[in-house]
């Protein structure tokens, strides 16, 4: 039997495919490539916009029409966030949300076996608790990814994430650690901690984020550590100081921003403002001191109300800052958060207008903060290799790099002397 996965969505979802596709494997089924016949075809759904409910819709149907006789799932964040609507997608055999995820399989054998469509959507449940799902090896990742917790407990007016993945959950650190000693024995060096809320890790547990990490870089053959996305207002000042301490860290912080606009934050029902944002990013750089450390992030433009005042006090901010890289998003309106029914509603061309006005400013900052470290040295960790000798990876800052390593393997670490940006990579040399 043939299985294929088709995944959106963020590094959660990456990793939870991950699982699904080692639980599959280790009963018999072979992974199917995209484009590539298979006997079951499931998609792993991301609902942060409609948009991405669209793209799951679309390739199930592809998939149902190109083989009939097919078993097709639809799972992920999109059933369990609208339940009802997911399950008059009547091209899935089996609709299933984020809860009992190793039940996918057992569903599937169902359904090969002649049972008529399931539809098993579990709403969240306060008190419930993290499913494990843990994965040994990544097939087309040089680094791991561990998911160490999920749901998120905040209520940003444009997101549906609390509703799609519920309230914190921590994974037990015993159990993040053990799958790290495997993973380091695998011969994986670099490992990314994901997770929805990543700095929520331990609310509910009675720990945290800073305690795990220093935890993680004691494991033997473990040699980069890096955090997924970061809320400014949850860094404590102690919390900044003990990272920066763990060596193995890198020192590269994806600190969520979605505006540079403080009015705008406010309507967003983010919980800091952009002085305060600011501030955190003086303090991780005050606590590095002659150490560089860099910084990524996200942001939204053309939120409900954003005048053309605040946009552009957005862009101001992103310059003020210097991010080496910007993930730049108009807003998508979306159904089940409260700011689908603001008033000032951004018309789809303006949005899009920003949109591109924002990125130019974006890649503005990312040449000027690149050039900064030309003639510097940092490690590489090889990913693709290209053609002959050239492979591309990323630096500890989390520079995109390109570099000729002769005897060199995909997942060595290699240490570089930075060149000039070419708009996509940054051109290195073996030092």
């Amino acid at each position: 039997m043939r299985v294929c996965f088709y995944t959106l969505g963020c590094k959660v979802n990456l990793n939870e495919t991950g699982a699904l596709e080692q639980l599959f494997r280790a009963n018999g089924f072979t992974i199917a490539q995209e484009g590539e016949a298979a006997d079951v075809f499931i998609v792993n759904s991301c609902t942060v916009t409609n948009f991405g409910d669209q793209k799951s819709r679309k390739w199930l149907r592809r998939k149902k029409r190109e083989n009939p006789g097919a078993v097709t799932v639809l799972t992920g964040c999109y059933p369990q966030a609208f339940p009802e609507e997911a399950a008059q997608f009547m091209e899935a055999d089996l609709v299933c949300g984020n809860g009992d995820r190793k039940a996918i399989l057992d569903n599937v054998q169902k359904l090969l076996d002649g049972h008529e469509r399931i539809v098993a959507i579990a709403p969240h449940q306060r008190g419930e608790q993290f499913e494990e799902l843990p994965v040994e090896r990544f097939e087309t990742h040089t680094r791991a990814f561990i998911k160490v917790e999920d749901g998120c407990n905040r209520q940003c007016a444009y997101c549906v994430i609390p509703r799609a993945r519920g309230p914190v959950r921590s994974r037990a650190e015993e159990s993040i650690l053990a799958e790290l000693h495997q993973l380091a024995a695998a011969g994986y060096r670099e490992v990314v901690l994901s997770a929805i809320s990543l700095p929520s890790y331990g609310l509910d547990t009675g720990t945290n984020l800073v305690e795990l990490v220093e935890k993680c870089a004691q494991v033997p053959g473990i040699e980069r550590i890096r955090l997924g996305s970061l809320d400014p207002d949850m860094l404590t000042p102690e919390f900044i100081s003990r990272l920066a301490a763990v060596d193995k860290l890198c020192p590269q912080f994806h600190l969520s921003l979605q505006s540079g606009c403080t009015a705008t934050l406010r309507r967003m029902r983010r919980v800091y403002t952009a002085q305060e944002y600011a501030q955190v990013v003086e303090q991780i750089r005050a606590a590095y001191g002659s150490r560089p450390v860099s910084f990524t992030t996200d942001c939204i433009c053309g939120f409900p109300g954003e005048t053309a005042e605040d946009f552009e006090e957005s862009c101001a901010f992103l310059k003020k800052i210097g991010f080496v890289k910007v993930h730049v998003f108009p807003y998508s309106r979306r159904s089940g958060t409260p700011a689908y029914d603001f008033p000032d509603q951004i018309h789809e061309r303006e949005k899009q207008e920003r949109s591109r006005r924002m990125n130019a400013v974006a890649e503005q900052v990312r040449c000027e903060a690149l050039a900064a470290f030309e003639g510097t040295e940092d490690e590489v960790l090889l990913e693709t290799p290209l053609s002959g000798t050239l492979f591309t990876g990323y630096t500890r800052l989390y520079i995109p790099v390109v570099v000729s390593a002769p005897g060199c393997e995909s997942g060595q670490i290699v240490r570089v002397k930075l060149g000039r940006y070419d708009g996509e990579r940054v051109r290195a040399a073996l030092c």
